[in-house]
């Protein structure tokens, strides 16, 4: 018996997966897709399913396709089909591993087990997918299906990576990711694209590491230009997030407006400045960093001066305050009014999917550009068909 790198092992004993012997490994992930709900119908429409308390205990029924089970809160416990259960949880999963299970929750078909849980009086309800059954639902939803081959195989990579590296990141609401733009945008089997799930499936398995370990792939919708640093966006040095420079810049421009009583408004939030006076703000050379600007030309800091006093603030609480796509912009007073002019969206770490389309047009393979965008890392097969 060959001896399993350090990673790989730690990996298995971390997941604790253990698949049939006849079926190929893949990791599962618990994806919250509802909450606050009082009832719940489950329908199979492809598979045998059985429902149980937990995957360890014995069914309490078998549902072949065509037959459903209604879910509902009594209590401090769940019933199923007005029968009182007994439990708190309750799991319709697949009465064989090895059988694809497809599952319609509230009418909406998802691949894979569904769990209900209990919190207080109402119920989150979670899918239990493999890897590959959930990347269906995710690539399309964070990528057109219609891009470049190989741009939607580096987001397939870039969404495994990032889906196995946050497992747990929803622990304390009892499942590894929620199914919003908060991790990655889940939409089940009604979200899957035939050219996505053909990048899926040509990329099976691969994940990127750094020094062994699953990395942190972040993504972002533009980056206008230049990705940035973790360091200048997070405070936080990652090696692997790096400013990468982009085929074309200015990418994706934008123009927000407000008059100074509403900009002064928006800043007392923070705090009350009086009439706003003076903006001190570098101008924007995007690639080009300063005291108050990142490498990338992204701001990380600016001071606003007013009749009451003056206030500094960064970049991202701009970003929040003012509800502006990206950190990558100029401010300017002119009279009584306030201008930002800015480039791309999102927080610009990491793979920027506009920027992936432009270097998949040219002809780059997914491969290159997963290591421009996430410098130093490698491109490992994690588990196999």
């Amino acid at each position: 018996m060959h001896k399993l790198s350090a990673f790989l092992l730690t990996f298995l004993l971390c997941f604790a997966f253990t698949a049939p012997a006849s079926a190929a490994w893949q990791p599962t992930v618990a994806v919250g897709i509802l909450s606050a709900q009082t009832t719940v119908s489950i329908a199979v429409r492809s598979g045998t399913a059985v429902l149980k308390t937990d995957a360890k205990a014995k069914p309490m029924k078998t549902l072949r396709p065509g037959m459903s089970v209604t879910i509902t809160t009594a209590g401090s416990q769940l019933a199923a089909d007005g029968k009182p259960a007994r439990t708190a949880t309750l799991l319709v999963t697949s009465a064989d591993e090895r059988e694809p299970l497809t599952l319609a929750v509230n009418g909406r078909l998802y691949r894979g087990a569904i769990r209900t849980d209990l919190h207080g009086y109402a119920m989150t309800v979670v899918n239990i997918a493999r890897t590959e059954d959930y990347l269906q639902g995710v690539v399309p939803q964070e990528m057109p299906s219609a891009w470049p081959r190989s741009a939607i195989e580096a987001q397939a990579v870039a969404a495994r990576t990032f889906a196995l590296a946050n497992r747990g990141r929803h622990s304390a609401e009892g499942f590894d990711l929620c199914a919003t733009t908060h991790c990655q945008s889940y939409g089940g089997v009604a979200a899957e694209e035939t050219g996505s799930n053909a990048a899926i499936a040509a990329t099976y398995g691969d994940v990127l590491t750094y020094r062994g370990k699953l990395i942190d792939a972040v993504f972002h919708t533009d980056s206008g230009g230049w990705t940035d640093s973790s360091k200048a966006v997070w405070g936080t040095d990652i090696p692997y997030l790096q400013p990468a420079k982009e085929r074309a810049t200015k990418t994706q421009p934008w123009t927000r407006k407000w008059t100074t009583s509403e900009f002064a408004a928006k800043l007392a939030k923070k705090k009350s400045i009086g009439t706003l006076k003076k903006i001190q703000l570098t101008p924007l050379t995007i690639g080009k960093s300063a005291s108050d600007r990142s490498a990338s030309g992204r701001v990380t800091a600016a001071t606003f001066v007013g009749t009451k006093g003056s206030v500094r603030l960064t970049g991202n609480d701009l970003r929040s305050l003012l509800g502006l796509p990206s950190t990558l912009f100029d401010l300017r007073l002119d009279g009584t009014t306030v201008t930002a002019t800015g480039y791309g969206a999102g927080h610009g770490l990491g793979l920027s999917q506009w920027g992936a389309k432009a270097f998949a047009d040219a002809g780059q393979d997914a491969k290159a550009i997963l290591a421009h965008y996430y410098v130093g890392t490698t491109l490992k097969e994690l588990y196999k068909k």
